[in-house]
C-alpha cells in the first residue's frame, strides 16, 4: 500500500512476518546443504535442479488453479516471461555448480553479489543510473566478499595462484548466476511486473522443469544418487525449495511483508551454521567477518528507506 506514488511506505513488520522471513532464509540456506549433501552421492547439478523445479512448478500449478488466477496474457509477457524462465535456469545451474565446488556459504556469498548485477544491468539496458547507496555499498560489499573468499589466499596459507586454481570454477559459477539473476529482476520489473506474482512464478518454474529435463533427457540421463545419504539429500533439497517458494509467493504477499524480504539475506549465514554442522564445513574468522561485511551490506541495501 502507498500513499502516492512517489511516497511508497514499506508496512511494519510483523514478529511473525519476521520470523516468516528468516524461515524462508532457513530453508533456502538449507536446500543448498541439502543439494551439496546430493552432490557428494551421485547427483548431478542438472539432475538436482530438475527435481527441485519439477515438484515447485506442480505445486504452484495446484495454488494457481485453486485460487483461480487468471490465465490472462500479453504476447509481450508471454515472450519476456518465457525469457525470464531460461535465465532462472540457468541461474539455478550456475549455482549449484558454484555450491558443487565452494563452501555453500561462500557460494552463496558470491551469488549474493546480485544487487550490483541488478543495477548494472537496469543501466545498460534502460539507462537507469544507480542509485547513491548502491555506489557507497559496491566497494564494501565487494571488499566483504574478498575477504569471504580469501581471495589472496592469507588465511588457507596456499596464496593466491593456489588459492584461485582452487575456489576459481566455483567463484565464476556464483558470479554467472549473480549476472543471470540480476537480469531476470531488471526483466521482470520492466517487461512483466503486471503479470500475477502466482502465475509468474508458476511460468518461470515450468520453464525451468521443462528446460532441466530436457537437457538431461538428451544427455545420459538422471544420476540418481549412489548412497542413502544422497537420497536425503535430493528428497530435502526438493521439499525445502518448493516449501519455500511456495511461502515466498502465496503467503508472503498477503502479509504485507515483500518490503522487508531483504532480511531473507542472512541465508548465508544459515548456510555457514549448516554447512559446519552438517557437511564439517568451516571458513577462517576473517573470512566470517568477510561473510558478515556482505550480508549485512545487502541487508542494508534491501531495508533501506526510498
Amino acid at each position: 500500500m502507498t500513499t502516492s506514488a512517489s511516497n511508497p511506505v514499506t508496512p511494519r513488520l510483523s514478529l511473525v512476518g519476521f520470523l516468516t522471513l528468516l524461515l524462508i532464509a532457513l530453508m533456502m540456506g538449507a536446500n543448498h546443504v541439502a543439494a551439496r549433501m546430493a552432490f557428494n552421492n551421485g547427483v548431478d547439478v542438472v539432475t538436482a535442479v530438475a527435481f527441485r523445479s519439477v515438484v515447485t512448478a506442480l505445486v504452484l500449478a495446484l495454488i494457481v488453479w485453486q485460487q483461480k488466477v487468471s490465465l490472462v496474457l500479453s504476447g509481450r509477457s508471454k515472450k519476456f516471461l518465457l525469457l525470464v524462465g531460461g535465465l532462472i535456469a540457468v541461474q539455478s545451474v550456475c549455482l549449484y555448480s558454484s555450491v558443487a565446488r565452494l563452501p555453500v556459504a561462500l557460494a552463496l556469498l558470491a551469488f549474493n553479489t546480485y544487487p550490483l548485477t541488478t543495477a548494472f544491468w537496469a543501466r545498460v539496458l534502460y539507462g537507469h543510473r544507480p542509485e547513491r547507496a548502491v555506489l557507497l555499498a559496491m566497494p564494501l560489499m565487494l571488499l566483504g566478499l574478498a575477504l569471504a573468499l580469501d581471495v589472496l589466499g592469507a588465511a588457507s596459507g596456499l596464496g593466491a595462484a593456489q588459492q584461485w586454481g582452487q575456489i576459481g570454477a566455483g567463484v565464476a559459477f556464483a558470479l554467472a548466476a549473480s549476472a543471470t539473476f540480476g537480469l531476470a529482476l531488471v526483466l521482470i520489473q520492466h517487461e512483466a511486473g503486471d503479470v500475477d506474482g502466482r502465475l509468474r512464478t508458476f511460468t518461470t518454474m515450468a520453464t525451468v522443469a521443462v528446460l532441466a529435463t530436457v537437457v538431461v533427457a538428451t544427455q545420459t540421463g538422471f544420476h540418481m544418487p549412489n548412497a542413502q545419504a544422497g537420497w536425503w539429500g535430493l528428497a530435502s533439497l526438493t521439499f525445502l525449495y518448493g516449501t519455500a517458494f511456495t511461502i515466498l509467493f502465496t503467503v508472503l504477499p498477503k502479509m504485507g511483508v515483500v518490503g522487508n524480504s531483504a532480511i531473507m539475506n542472512v541465508e548465508p549465514v544459515f548456510a555457514l551454521i549448516l554447512a559446519w554442522a552438517i557437511l564439517g564445513q568451516s571458513i577462517a574468522p576473517m573470512q566470517v567477518f568477510g561473510a558478515l561485511v556482505v550480508v549485512l551490506t545487502v541487508m542494508a541495501l534491501g531495508l533501506r528507506k526510498s
